[in-house]
């Protein structure tokens, strides 16, 4: 048995935060239907297209299954309860007070079933004075002061690649939550609604500045961390063709282990003296190399420095293989199947289900959905 044998989860939600915490919640072994607007949420549409449906969906929802039903119809809520009333647990991801005007709010469904547990997931939460507010990924971080932390005044700033909002601070904490509330419901029988608001992360990724700022006074500023440009241990460094070479050396080994494969100057190895010349240094030392000299002399070194990997050559990483990180695959209703969403779930607590199955919103396919429970 998976953990979440014989769980039912309502998804209310689309794009991401949401349909991957699903998608924790169906590989432990909970069945998911999703609750989809006529015609499919809007991610169906996403580019680029996988056969008879869109990649990004289907690395998303495999092992689904998926209802269509116009919410703002008089008799949706009529037409949903059986499975609102059977189910364990519901997401949504609409802005506050939406499903209150649907009339699938919280207070109205407990009433079907008061051991539901509820999970709103939202960009700022259920109130407070953003509560209203749209935004994406790179607005929570932005006004958590998480892009602050590495952003330096007049430099050109990059565009941070991980959706740390979305996933860290939605998929993640609704994960989390929605299990710490099934054990609670097992105590106390009764469900429970959970706000989940992406912002509410963004100061937690900022842990250590904010331990710096309130211990001396002074919060750092864009790149003045130690994590986040100060230090020439810790940072990137272009090489000779281009490329990157990732610098993670911090502890005492690690530097020495860095400082004698390159080559450094013994003068420059105390970067508390003068950190920006060990940075220089560093810097025209690793450009005048390329990517793979430095793979080849330092990564064997053990000393914390990689080269950056393009993302097709890091699924191609023996590590990967071995830990079975693309096994799972999605199937389109053509039967083609491409390798699925990697989650970093113990493989005892996981399932390797494929594929999705759409069912249509008359009230026959609901009851038949229903039936298959």
């Amino acid at each position: 048995m998976l953990p979440l044998d014989d769980l039912l989860v309502l998804d209310f939600s689309t794009l991401l935060p949401g349909p991957l915490a699903s998608l924790f919640l169906s590989e432990a072994g909970a069945r998911v239907v999703k609750v989809e607007r006529p015609g499919g949420e809007d991610m169906r549409g996403f580019p680029p297209r996988f056969g008879e449906t869109a990649a990004p969906f289907a690395v998303l929802n495999r092992g689904k299954q998926s209802v269509e039903i116009d919410l703002k119809a008089p008799d949706a809520l009529e037409r949903l309860a059986p499975l609102i009333a059977q189910a364990d647990i519901l997401i949504e991801q609409f802005r506050p007070g939406v499903m209150e005007r649907l009339g699938f709010g919280y207070e109205a469904l407990k009433g079907l079933n008061p051991r539901l547990i509820y999970c709103s997931i939202s960009g700022y939460g259920q109130d407070g004075p953003r509560a209203g507010e749209a935004g994406h990924d790179i607005n929570y971080q932005a006004i958590g002061g998480l892009l602050g932390q590495s952003l330096q005044r007049g430099a050109p700033p990059p565009l941070p690649p991980p959706l740390v909002a979305d996933i860290a601070g939605g998929t993640m904490p609704a994960v989390l939550n929605i299990l710490l509330a099934l054990l609670q419901r097992g105590r106390s029988g009764q469900g429970c609604h959970l706000d989940i608001a992406m912002a509410d992360a963004m100061p937690t990724f900022a842990w250590y500045g904010l331990a710096q700022g309130q211990a001396t006074g002074s919060f750092p500023e864009g790149g003045e961390g130690l994590l986040t440009g100060a230090s020439p241990r810790y940072g990137l460094y272009a090489t000779a063709d281009g490329w990157f070479l990732a610098v993670g050396a911090l502890e005492p080994k690690f530097w020495q282990a860095f400082c004698d494969g390159i080559g450094l100057d013994e003068t420059l190895r105390d970067d508390r003296r003068r950190p920006e010349a060990s940075r220089a240094a560093i810097a025209a030392i690793i450009a005048g190399e390329s990517a793979a000299h430095w793979r080849a002399r330092l990564e064997p070194l053990d000393c914390c420095c990689t080269v950056v990997r393009t993302l097709e050559e890091a699924i191609s990483d023996p590590q990967v293989t071995a830990r079975g990180l693309l096994d799972a695959q999605a199937e389109e209703p053509g039967g083609r199947r491409l390798v699925s969403t990697p989650l970093p779930l113990a493989p005892v607590f996981r399932s390797q289900v494929a594929g999705m199955r759409r069912v249509a919103a008359s009230g026959a396919d609901t009851k038949t959905v229903l039936e298959e429970r």
